[in-house]
C-alpha cells in the first residue's frame, strides 16, 4: 500500500467519522428538545437554570425530562466537538495527500524533461 492510498483511506475514514459526529449532534438536539417539552408539559411552573427547565418532584415524567435534557446537551456538545475534530483531521489528510500528489507530479515532470532533453541531444548530434 502506497502512502497515497493510505492517506486517501484515512481521509475517507475521517469523513465517515465526521458524519457520525454530526448525526450525534442531531440526536442530541432531538433529545434536548424532547426533554424541554417533557418538562414543560408535565409541570405547571418549571424552574429555569439558564436554558434548562427543571423540577425537583420525583415523578417519572420529571425525571425523564431532566434525563433527556442532560443527555441532549451532552450529545450536542460532544457531537459538535467530535465533528470539528474530525473535520480538521480530514483537512490535514487532504493537505498531505495534495503534497504527495504534487511531489509525484513534479517527479514525473522532471523525468519527462530529462527524456525530452536526451531526445533533443540525440537529434542534434
Amino acid at each position: 500500500m502506497s502512502i497515497r492510498d493510505y492517506l486517501h483511506e484515512k481521509a475517507e475514514e475521517s469523513r465517515h467519522n465526521e458524519m457520525s459526529a454530526y448525526l450525534m449532534f442531531i440526536a442530541g438536539a432531538i433529545f434536548y428538545i424532547g426533554g424541554i417539552l417533557e418538562t414543560i408539559t408535565t409541570t405547571q411552573t418549571p424552574n429555569w437554570f439558564l436554558f434548562f427547565p427543571y423540577d425537583f418532584t420525583a415523578t417519572p415524567a420529571c425525571i425523564l425530562g431532566m434525563a433527556l435534557t442532560i443527555c441532549g446537551i451532552a450529545l450536542l456538545v460532544l457531537g459538535l466537538g467530535a465533528g470539528v475534530f474530525y473535520s480538521r483531521d480530514r483537512a490535514w489528510y487532504m493537505q498531505e495527500l495534495y503534497k504527495t500528489h504534487s511531489l509525484e507530479a513534479e517527479s514525473m515532470g522532471t523525468k519527462k524533461r530529462k527524456r525530452k532533453n536526451n531526445i533533443n541531444k540525440t537529434l542534434v548530434t
